[in-house]
């Protein structure tokens, strides 16, 4: 049931029906402890990284780290055992420091990846003060391709070790035509400390 406007500001009630929306749906969460990666691997842990779902999206939550400026970073397995999908990327950042007075928007030329191998970093310079963490989410289309690219895209908020709030955002292809059965996080030095990670599923309808 839902509440409709009309133009005389009065509500009515009605019970809509025959409106389909996506589904989403949780297929697996970790919460990372002293983690040196965290893991999602289709086929494992009740992990599904398959053609069920055409979209995949990871969600990360208060992510923090045992060392301090240190890059929160991703990477993409194409069927193999090592996370080293080749990848295209760019990123752009926006930033506020805590005493207003410095901001900025622009895009970052040190850490995107041109037809690379290596992680992708999805922020950098994290803090590990005890209140300082990474939260946001990546989403991942249509893995099981064996046809097309498959695109990604990125959203982050994190606390900078020198106190600013900087929003990253993170898009490219893993330049495979191999189904992504695997997407594993970490940091870029030292373990994941703490952080809830999620994964769930989108269907069409």
């Amino acid at each position: 049931m839902a509440l409709v406007k009309y133009n005389n500001n009065s509500l009515s009630a009605i019970t809509s029906t025959g409106l389909s929306a996506g589904a989403m749906t949780l297929i697996k969460e970790q919460t990372a402890s002293s983690s040196a990666t965290i893991s999602f691997v289709n086929g494992t842990s009740d992990v599904v990284l398959d053609s069920t779902y055409p979209i995949y999206v990871f969600k990360f939550i208060n992510v923090h780290p045992a060392s301090d400026q240190v890059d929160f970073q991703v990477n993409f397995r194409d069927g193999g055992s090592s996370y080293d999908a080749t990848k295209t990327t760019t990123m752009f950042k926006a930033y506020h420091d805590e005493g207003d007075s410095d901001t900025a928007l622009g895009y970052d030329t040190n850490r995107d990846l041109a037809q690379a191998t290596g992680v992708q970093p999805l922020v950098f310079s994290v803090g590990n003060g005890n209140d300082e963490s990474a939260s946001g989410e990546l989403w991942l289309y249509n893995p099981s391709s064996t046809t097309y690219v498959k695109h990604f895209m990125a959203r982050t908020n994190f606390l900078y070790f020198q106190n600013y709030s900087i929003d990253t955002f993170v898009a490219g292809y893993c330049n495979v035509t191999a189904a992504i059965d695997g997407v594993q996080f970490s940091m870029s030095s030292g373990n994941i400390d703490a952080g809830t990670f999620k994964l769930y599923g989108i269907k069409d309808s």
